[in-house]
């Protein structure tokens, strides 16, 4: 069986989004902290101030630390918890996406841009318009399009919004109405903002039913991340409270997407979070997990494992507990 490995065990980093950038990997983790805010279903412990970046040469080498490369009070439209980011590459330039609360509370999501992929990152002056909840995933596809898939329930706020605005009341569907989906969106050419309405992702299961909300191992909570493997688009996220990373396959960076089964089962802590990415010829699983801080969910440290697929394109589950 594979094994996992910490990759940055002297601090506290989560939600790894790994690229493969100047042929080396690039991570952009959420930096925990004790905020001795208590903990609770908004997730107000989750604190965050600010990113740092990291590096590896290949899988054996040491992480290199590049320091901060975003900060809280750096943003001028920032209110607090700086929550999940991801960073793309365009003629150049790098852009990270990032979730965090405006001054009235509310997730928005945010871009900051460097010329290196180490940052610093110099943020916008404000939200990008129309942007909301939580956990952006920035994906570039084989024709130089690029799309931002996003959302987050609970804390993630997800549940406020119907069609792209906040509604009244705010509530999670029934049990037995289809769940709320994670948000697809092209982005436009300058890479700032929407160049289109976010478009639901819908999630089918293996009849091409849409998954329902009481579906809570297979249905869709946080963590949205688009990969391609011969020729198709796998989206895989989490379902939180079950504490699962799943997948789900489709033609187009679009969707429908189908349900195809769990690559991550649970791990210690709460949250489950992950990128996937291609380097050298092997596949690589992102992750974190609450051991090194004796499982307090809100301090995880980031790992990495090698994943493997079978002769038709599924992706093989991983144990969390003893990867």
């Amino acid at each position: 069986m594979k094994k996992s490995k910490y990759l940055y065990p002297s601090d506290y980093m989560a939600d790894p989004s790994a690229h493969v950038f100047e042929n080396k990997i690039y991570i952009y983790p959420s930096h925990d902290r004790e905020s001795g805010i208590p903990e609770n279903d908004n997730g107000d412990h989750f604190d965050m101030q600010d990113y740092h970046a990291f590096s590896l040469t290949d899988l054996q080498s040491e992480v290199l630390d590049h320091g901060k490369v975003l900060d809280v009070k750096d943003i001028p439209w920032a209110g607090r918890q700086l929550w999940d980011s991801d960073v793309t590459e365009k003629d150049g330039r790098y852009y990270m996406y990032f979730s965090m609360k405006d001054k009235n509370d509310i997730f928005r999501l945010g871009v900051a841009l460097s010329d290196k992929p180490y940052g610093p990152f110099v943020p916008q002056n404000n939200p990008i318009k129309g942007s909301y909840s939580i956990d952006p995933c920035a994906f570039k596809d084989n024709d130089g399009c690029y799309y931002l898939y996003f959302g987050g329930i609970w804390g993630g706020q997800l549940q406020f919004y119907r069609n792209n605005k906040i509604v009244s009341p705010n509530e999670l569907p029934k049990a037995d109405e289809p769940a709320l989906t994670p948000k697809v969106v092209k982005m436009s050419a300058d890479m700032l903002e929407f160049s289109e309405q976010p478009r639901d992702l819908v999630i089918l299961d293996k009849n091409g039913l849409v998954l329902k909300q009481g579906d809570t191992d297979k249905r869709f909570f946080e963590a949205s991340w688009m990969h391609k493997y011969q020729g198709k688009y796998y989206f895989s996220y989490s379902t939180g409270d079950s504490h699962l990373i799943c997948y789900a396959i489709g033609e187009n960076p679009y969707g429908p997407f189908t349900y195809q089964g769990v690559i991550l089962s649970p791990v210690i802590g709460w949250t489950t979070h992950h990128s996937i990415l291609e380097f050298q010829g092997k596949w690589y699983l992102f992750y974190h997990d609450s051991v090194p801080s004796g499982g307090k969910t809100w301090l995880r440290s980031m790992k990495v494992i090698e994943i493997e697929y079978d002769e038709n394109g599924h992706i093989k589950p991983i144990n969390g507990l003893s990867s």
